[in-house]
């Protein structure tokens, strides 16, 4: 080879060099090495569901592994110390529910400030809550339900899927508006409130539609209200609480992607973008609105998080309005 091209091939591939060099590694990221997506709940549930779908379908986009990581425990603060100790490079994210950000921090001690630690990157599906009750309850309506509420002082309870969270803070709530005394019992998720509710032993549940709909629609639970300002597209039959006179009452999660708020802005917009393009994917939109989800518009990066502070406050004023305690 004459030395005059291989020195002219030695230059090109220094500069080619260089250029690998000067990008930053936020920019590299996603295209050469596996992501990890963390899951504060266990396998085979709702939101390790949703997580498995949005790994599926980003693989696919990204052409590279997406490996779901479940770590429940901790009201979600196992998972959560997992994203916070991990680099801060956009290779390790979280699908979670807002709950974990925006209603847990309020009634234990957490290792994370939302505030301060945390990005939202992308909103993938709603869960807005519902009031239901056992099938064997005479009242058919939520005017009914109080009326009977109100002829049984201090007999009545209600269960939430844990205290201090939004299914507590709606009892509180209606207690309050309506003149009740329903009794709070707390139970460790919903599941096990639901039981006792389609038993008989719990008059009522404030719950996640995820969980109820399914119950709904097989006749084992009877729904009063929709915790929301509109009318669920999953309930149009059933009213909402604002149409029965009580507008407070306007609760649900969304569940998606969050990362630590160390990751550098430019490789957080690239997360929010292939995770909106996943989840906007109608296979995948498909699959969550059959486990109970609502299909969420797109909404940048600043929205998210203006959204999540402004819950995260309206919790806080709850939970010290209504002296919440765990």
């Amino acid at each position: 080879m004459p030395e005059a091209t291989f020195r002219t091939r030695l230059r090109r591939a220094a500069l080619v060099a260089f250029a690998c060099l000067a990008v930053p590694a936020s920019a590299m990221a996603w295209n050469n090495k596996p992501v990890r997506m963390l899951v504060p709940a266990p396998a085979g549930g709702t939101m390790d569901v949703m997580a498995r779908l949005m790994a599926e379908q980003l693989s696919t986009d990204l052409g590279q592994p997406v490996v779901v990581d479940n770590k429940p425990g901790g009201g979600g603060a196992i998972a959560m110390t997992a994203l916070l100790s991990a680099p801060p490079d956009g290779q390790t994210l979280m699908v979670t529910a807002t709950n974990v950000l925006t209603e847990i921090p309020h009634i234990q001690k957490t290792p994370y400030d939302t505030m301060k630690d945390i990005q939202p990157l992308a909103a993938v599906g709603r869960s807005r809550m519902v009031l239901v009750g056992a099938p064997t309850l005479p009242a058919k309506d939520l005017k009914s339900l109080i009326t009977y509420a109100k002829a049984h002082p201090g007999k009545l309870s209600f269960a939430s899927y844990s205290a201090g969270t939004a299914s507590h803070y709606a009892g509180a709530i209606l207690n309050q508006e309506a003149g009740m005394d329903l009794q709070h019992i707390p139970f460790p998720g919903s599941s096990p409130a639901l039981t006792q509710v389609m038993g008989g032993q719990i008059p009522v549940m404030y719950d996640g539609m995820v969980t109820s709909l399914p119950m709904i629609r097989a006749g084992k639970l009877q729904p009063y209200a929709v915790a929301s300002k509109t009318r669920s597209p999953l309930l149009p039959q059933v009213p909402t609480f604002a149409e029965q006179g009580y507008p407070d009452i306007d609760f649900s999660n969304w569940v998606g992607v969050i990362a630590s708020a160390k990751v550098p802005a430019d490789m957080a917009q690239k997360i929010h973008d292939a995770a909106y393009k996943a989840a906007t994917n109608p296979k995948v939109r498909e699959r969550l609105e059959a486990l109970g989800y609502e299909a969420m518009p797109v909404q940048s990066l600043q929205e998210l998080n203006q959204s999540l502070h402004a819950e995260y406050e309206r919790n806080a004023g709850i939970v010290k309005a209504f002296h919440i305690r765990p």
